[in-house]
């Protein structure tokens, strides 16, 4: 073999054994993919309730409520390679986005899953009072201490969990009740909280300091507000994080509270965050959301205003988006698609 042919043969094995380790390489991406749905009116898989509700009337339901998951593959000690990443760029159903997207720098794996599982059961919180709210039941609040500051004044005094039942004595109820009563103290004022910990109530003084921006006086807490709920509402989801489920578990919840099916047998899937007073927030990996529900079955998606931009283009064929803002405005919408009267907002199409 002449010295010009080996030269090409090794320049093409080189080419060949670097193109094969750059596809084989791991990438910073993350592979978004439709994931599973769970009907919020059915069983889980040992018989029980996904949505339980105890202390309560409840009624027949039928049809589907189904909230829409994602699956993802990648991240921090798990990359996925190049080829994958290539493949998912040519694939309609999966969505390739930079790896800190879904786990942001100087955040573990195991810190994202622990983000997660906190927002489901904010959400489940929430779900049950936005559906009690829409009912009219009443329900109660109570403040809660979510986290101390470091090197504040509330450092060693008070603990995450503690529920704050009086401020220099005056009962507050709200997260908002607290902050009014704050608002009229002094940095280097002394105050009492009155505060309920292991089952018992104790006081709690300490004094103020300057807020970062000097215009507040502040102990150094984070606040959160949780309910008080007059029956025992119980919801069931395995492994699965995040808040997107708020909207579909407070839909559920209403279901059953009340005489008929909201969907009229109807596969209605959907997704949105949901707060308290009903309103419906929006929520990432729309499309594969989409093609989830429509793969399971459904024929009706439930879709946050916020979200309707990206999901008119990419909503697969024979799903109809139905737009919603608020609790009551999906509750109504779903009446009129049962009834067939009245309006059903769509998402507007560009």
């Amino acid at each position: 073999m002449s010295r010009r042919a080996a030269t090409l043969v090794v320049a093409s094995a080189l080419i060949l054994v670097l193109g094969i380790v750059g596809v084989l390489l791991p990438v910073p991406y993350v592979a978004l993919t439709p994931g599973p749905t769970y009907n919020t009116l059915d069983k889980t898989e040992d018989g029980k309730p996904r949505i339980l509700i105890d202390g309560r009337r409840v009624y027949e339901d039928g049809g589907h409520l189904n909230f829409t998951t994602v699956a993802y593959r990648g991240g921090p000690g798990n990359r996925i390679d190049l080829l994958t990443a290539l493949r998912g760029w040519l694939d309609d159903e999966t969505a390739i986005v930079p790896e800190e997207t879904i786990f942001p720098k100087n955040e573990s794996v195991k810190d994202v899953e622990r983000e997660n599982t906190r927002q489901m059961a904010d959400s489940q919180s929430n779900a049950v009072a936005a559906a009690l709210n829409q009912l009219k039941i009443p329900i109660g609040t109570r403040v809660l201490v979510d986290s101390v500051q470091a090197g504040m004044p509330a450092e060693g005094l008070l603990r995450p969990g503690d529920e704050i039942v009086a401020v220099d004595g005056r009962k507050v109820t709200g997260v908002e009740a607290v902050t009014t009563e704050m608002g009229s103290r002094k940095p280097g004022d002394k105050v009492t909280l009155t505060v309920v910990r292991g089952g018992k109530q104790q006081d709690v003084t300490v004094t103020t300091v300057a807020s970062s921006d000097g215009k507040r006086a502040v102990v150094g807490v984070l606040l959160g507000q949780d309910y008080r709920f007059p029956f025992k509402v119980t919801i069931t989801v395995g492994d699965v994080g995040g808040p997107s489920a708020g909207l579909m578990f407070s839909l559920a919840i209403v279901d059953k509270l009340t005489p008929g099916p909201l969907t009229g047998g109807k596969f209605v899937a959907g997704t949105g965050t949901i707060t308290p007073e009903g309103r419906v927030g929006p929520i990432g990996g729309i499309q594969q959301k989409m093609i989830a529900a429509r793969q399971a079955g459904a024929t009706i998606f439930l879709t946050p205003a916020d979200n309707c931009g990206d999901a008119v283009p990419a909503a697969p064929k024979g799903l109809r988006l139905v737009r919603v803002e608020t609790l009551d405005g999906a509750i109504k919408a779903l009446d009129a698609l049962r009834t067939g009267q009245g309006e059903v907002p769509s998402c507007p199409r560009n």
